[in-house]
């Protein structure tokens, strides 16, 4: 995949620039430009989990655009009064300042690139969220992180005065059976850990004694524990019990305390995608719905935790299944007050026969629809559905990532690019005998700085403020349209440092 294609002179100037520096008592300076950035309660995909923007810390590991983790190396803080753009698909929302760079296809107007066969042939590159409109394209980066974990340690010493409970295995296989168990926990499960009164609980319907058969066979065969298992008619509710108070505080551990903070540990994330079929069958078996008999078949599946959705999410991308992701606000419907809820919608044909066969079940459906998101490669590609222009006033931030430069919303995948540029000039009779540069930016920003500064030393004043953006792009052999910005902020920070010299003479 074409990141942008910057030729040899580009790369040259970006690993060995020329003139980089600060410079002691400049004659004149300039500084152009204004760095990317998000609002602070935007979710950034972490290690494992989403966390706001606000609140990521130096060395926090973020997701990249190529489906693995870099280190935070800075974080930028400043005022922003101005608009703000709102980019919404699929996945959710973001918002951005106008200049962020989001990875994206550009689509053209033409009734041709309605076929989703013909977008695929477009090159994706780094477009400003100003110059992207409904219908682009965004790619999205699905985690590539693999890592099998054999076994799970319990550790969960047996206390000194507990004479009943009886002694759990010192680790359990992280097998399919497990791993289905887990998730029939994270859907349905909560665990109570009270003196005299400890137990892990599933509920289910009462129509579902298969998950309630296959909940006691597991728990026999992981820990060697008999279950107990009580019908509620009247709320159509079936219960399965487990007695043990070092499973409840196992299970506590493992998925969070309470239904809106349940969410399963990282590790999950990176098993084998075979493994965690099951993870996924579970939870859906627990908490979903799949409906195979409508005219339009369809899946969804909902939770008030907000940290369990985004997992799910990522679990089902991970499978090529297209996740459709979004909010329901707090509600009261026949006198019962329901919280805000976060739900999965899944209706795409091939996602739906995916799904389907995880479940055991076979989907009959030859109806023709149109494809508006796929995969390809590591990335799941999916149109914006809206953008909106807002005024706001307050701070924004932004990252620095080490070595890809770039990190992963809930939604949209960015750069973490904000191009700002410092020139400083010496000037002795009327010519530029020293210049030093220092730019915050992408290879290119960088590269543009290092040939303006060439291009400027040893020039009179009137000669270098005739330079342009073309003369620099020239002389680096070119840059992608994409990148022209650069250029242009590289000419207007020398002409800058100029005026600001004149301005005091």
């Amino acid at each position: 995949m074409s990141m942008g294609m910057y030729t040899e002179k580009v790369m040259e100037h970006f690993r060995h620039p020329h003139n980089m520096g600060v410079m002691e008592n400049p004659d004149g300076e300039g500084e152009v430009g204004n760095p990317a950035c998000l609002t602070p309660d935007m979710l950034i995909h972490l290690n494992g989990h989403m966390q706001k923007m606000s609140k990521i810390a130096l060395n926090d590991l973020v997701l990249t655009h190529n489906g693995t983790y870099s280190r935070v190396k800075s974080k930028f803080k400043r005022r922003y009064s101005g608009e703000v753009l709102t980019l919404k698909n699929k996945l959710g929302t973001i918002t951005l300042t106008p200049e962020h760079l989001v990875l994206a296809l550009k689509v053209p107007k033409k009734r041709k690139y309605f076929d989703y066969k013909i977008k695929k042939g477009l090159t994706p590159a780094w477009y400003h969220a100003e110059n992207l409109e409904k219908r682009d394209i965004v790619l999205y980066p699905v985690l590539t992180v693999e890592k099998d974990i054999p076994k799970l340690k319990l550790n969960e010493k047996k206390p000194k005065y507990d004479f009943r409970s009886k002694k759990l295995p010192d680790s359990i296989s992280l097998d399919k059976d497990f791993l289905r168990l887990c998730g029939y926990y994270l859907a349905e499960g909560c665990a109570r850990n009270q003196t005299s009164k400890s137990y892990v609980e599933f509920t289910f319907n009462s129509k579902e004694n298969e998950y309630a058969r296959d909940v006691n066979r597991i728990v026999f065969k992981k820990f060697g524990l008999d279950v107990k298992i009580k019908r509620q008619p009247k709320r159509k509710t079936l219960h399965v019990y487990v007695y043990s108070a070092r499973l409840a505080r196992f299970f506590k551990k493992m998925f969070g305390t309470g239904a809106g903070n349940k969410q399963m540990p990282h590790v999950f994330l990176y098993l084998p995608i075979k493994k965690q079929k099951e993870l996924i069958k579970g939870i859906w078996r627990g908490d979903g719905y799949i409906n195979l008999t409508r005219v339009w078949p369809r899946a969804g599946y909902a939770t008030i935790s907000r940290e369990l959705i985004q997992q799910i999410k990522v679990l089902l991308l991970r499978q090529r299944i297209v996740p459709s992701v979004y909010e329901e606000k707090a509600k009261e419907a026949d006198g019962v007050k329901h919280k805000k809820a976060h739900r999965i919608h899944v209706g795409d044909k091939e996602s739906l026969r995916k799904l389907a066969s995880i479940l055991g079940l076979k989907l009959k459906y030859d109806k023709k629809e149109k494809t508006h998101s796929w995969f390809n490669e590591n990335f799941f590609h999916t149109p914006i559905t809206k953008i909106e222009r807002i005024r706001y006033s307050g701070d924004v931030l932004n990252l620095e990532v080490e070595n890809t430069h770039s990190f992963t919303s809930d939604s949209f995948c960015i750069h973490n690019c904000g191009d700002v540029m410092t020139v400083q000039i010496k000037v002795k009779d009327g010519r530029i005998i020293d210049i030093k540069f220092q730019t915050f930016g992408c290879a290119a920003a960088i590269a543009t700085s290092s040939m303006i500064t060439d291009l400027a030393k040893g020039k009179t004043l009137e000669e270098a403020m005739k330079i342009t953006r073309a003369d620099v792009a020239e002389e680096l052999g070119g840059l992608p349209p994409i990148k022209m910005h650069c250029s242009n902020l590289a000419a207007d920070a020398l002409h800058a440092a100029i005026k600001n010299y004149l301005e005091k003479k």
